[in-house]
Order: structure tokens, then C-alpha cells, then sequence
């Protein structure tokens, strides 16, 4: 699937894409800004937190440069049409538009199946990610002060969520 507008490669991700993904992700964390992990799950352990579905991936030259994914927010059945979102653009990638161009494919395939809310939880700094959210129509629901550490240090995050318009 290629986004048509900017004629960039989405596809779904496939456990092989996992070594891409996950150095991704580790630049992500050496960031301090994008996660209160510490540390690279295996493969495992990351597919069993994350939702089958919205697994989407970006591929430039055969290599993977940005990544998203859901996470359920509860098991609770009533819960089933709320997901976290994670977005992750490798450093050499950022700033070419790939994560609006991720959001928007992510929330189009959200919505197709059968998810009316997405939230992401952004620390406080990362003003970034915050406008790429607010862009797509996320909006600020919540602040936690201080809600855990990271390398020992307290961090604040914003709670931001996007409801589908859609009837469902």
C-alpha cells in the first residue's frame, strides 16, 4: 500500500521487520523523550502488548524508517474500541512528513476496524509529537505531573485523544 499523495510506501509490519523496528525504537528511548521504557523487548513480549491490527510500517529503499502501532487499553470488553497509539521515525527520517503520513493511515485503518478512540500519553517536552497529534485531531484530555520516573528523574506527560467521527 503506497500513500498515493506523497508516493511513500505504507505496509503492514511483519515480524521480520522486528530488528528495524526495534533499533527504531531504541533511538526513540535514547531520546529520553519518547517512552518510560528502558529497555528493547524481544519480539514476543512487544507483539503480545500490541493490537494484530494498525501494524504499519514505512519502507524506503527496502529499509524501514518509521513504524506505528496500537496497544489495547484494557481487557475489558467495553474497552475493545480504544486503543494507545505509538509512532516512531528513525532520526535520519525526521521532519520529511512520515509521521502524518503514518498517523493518517493509522487512524483511517483504526476507524475500518471498528476503533473510536486513540490516545497516546506524551511527555511533556516533546512538543513535537504533541502538534503532529493536535494536527491530526488529537486534543489534549488530561496532564500527569509527575506520573513516574525515567532514569530517576520525575516526567510529566500530556494525555491526548482522538475520537472518530464516525457512527459506529
Amino acid at each position: 500500500m503506497t500513500d498515493i499523495k506523497n508516493n511513500i510506501p505504507v505496509r503492514a509490519m511483519k515480524e521480520s521487520d522486528w530488528t528495524s523496528v526495534a533499533n527504531i525504537y531504541q533511538a526513540g528511548m535514547d531520546t529520553d523523550m519518547a517512552t518510560f521504557e528502558t529497555q528493547v523487548p524481544s519480539w514476543e513480549k512487544w507483539d503480545s502488548g500490541h493490537l494484530k491490527i494498525c501494524r504499519l510500517v514505512v519502507e524506503q529503499d527496502h529499509k524501514v524508517i518509521a513504524w506505528a502501532a496500537l496497544s489495547p487499553v484494557s481487557t475489558r470488553a467495553v474497552y475493545a474500541g480504544v486503543a494507545e497509539l505509538s509512532i516512531y521515525v528513525a532520526t535520519e527520517s525526521k521532519g520529511k512528513g512520515l509521521g502524518s503520513i503514518l498517523m493518517s493511515r493509522v487512524i483511517e485503518e483504526s476507524e475500518n476496524a471498528g476503533i473510536w478512540t486513540l490516545q497516546s500519553s506524551i511527555f511533556s517536552e516533546n512538543t513535537i509529537s504533541i502538534h503532529l497529534h493536535q494536527k491530526a485531531g488529537f486534543r489534549i484530555v488530561g496532564y500527569r505531573e509527575r506520573i513516574a520516573k525515567r532514569n530517576g528523574i520525575w516526567r510529566n506527560t500530556y494525555i491526548l485523544e482522538r475520537r472518530s467521527t464516525r457512527e459506529f
